[in-house]
């Protein structure tokens, strides 16, 4: 399976960790940044290659690749207008790699092996976004209302009364899902304000004209790191996967 990492941003929010290094570079562990973790527990899952859309910092992420010892082809693909743009505009500088089956994935989301595995394992649909269930949202979670297993909108800007899940910023592609991915990116482009949107828009608007299944996993399989309480509870979550771990064995696809 190939992986589409969006880690472009400087994440600002998680001052001072992020002064001098990208947030994908923030240490999770004494012995792994955000993105080390992300590329273990992906190849563990059984992925091939690895799409990293750099921005800040992109020369610091090529060092980290090249520390890289895994069995996963790994590069790099840079983002110029980072500091102006979200994360829309790094999914449309990566278009051309939605050449087959692919995930998209979020540089800022940890989470463990089993993820990314079950839902490559899960029947074949062209779209599944992995979405955790939810009863109580604040302003800065990608809300998710789903119906009968099927997406039916993603924004932050939801209503939290119609909400009952939350994106964790991973969603798999296949065959024609692909295709209305590219095209939902491109509409989202046309929008005005574009440079500032993220890529859930196209998402959000790819749900409305098509069916998008759902992946859901328990909010103890991942984290999300925005701001540093984020980031030690992100620390603790690592320490306990870690204590629970077990090999999982590697079904490339």
């Amino acid at each position: 399976m190939k992986i589409i990492i969006l880690s472009a941003g400087q994440g600002t929010r998680l001052y001072p960790h992020t002064v001098d290094r990208p947030k994908c570079l923030v240490p999770v562990a004494d012995d792994c940044t955000l993105l080390g973790w992300q590329l273990r527990q992906l190849e563990a899952a059984g992925g091939r290659e690895v799409v990293i859309v750099t921005g800040f910092g992109a020369d610091q992420v090529a060092a980290e690749i090249r520390r890289y010892e895994g069995a996963m082809t790994v590069r790099t693909l840079h983002n110029p207008a980072y500091a102006t743009t979200d994360n829309l505009a790094s999914a449309l500088l990566a278009a051309p790699e939605m050449d087959r089956d692919f995930i998209i994935l979020n540089g800022d989301t940890l989470f463990t092996a089993g993820v990314p595995a079950g839902l490559c394992a899960a029947p074949v649909e062209p779209v599944r976004v992995t979405v955790a269930w939810k009863n109580r949202f604040d302003d800065d979670d990608m809300k998710a209302i789903v119906t009968d297993q099927r997406l039916q909108a993603v924004a932050k800007t939801l209503p939290a009364s119609a909400a009952n899940a939350e994106s964790i910023g991973m969603i798999l592609f296949r065959g024609t899902g692909v295709t209305w991915f590219r095209e939902a990116l491109a509409a989202a482009a046309q929008n005005g304000n574009a440079a500032r949107q993220f890529y859930l828009s196209a998402v959000d608007g790819l749900a409305k004209q098509h069916p998008a299944g759902i992946h859901a996993v328990s909010q103890d399989e991942w984290a999300e790191v925005d701001v540093p309480a984020d980031l030690e509870r992100a620390r603790l979550c690592l320490a306990r996967w870690r204590q629970a771990e077990s090999p999982l064995p590697a079904s490339r696809t």
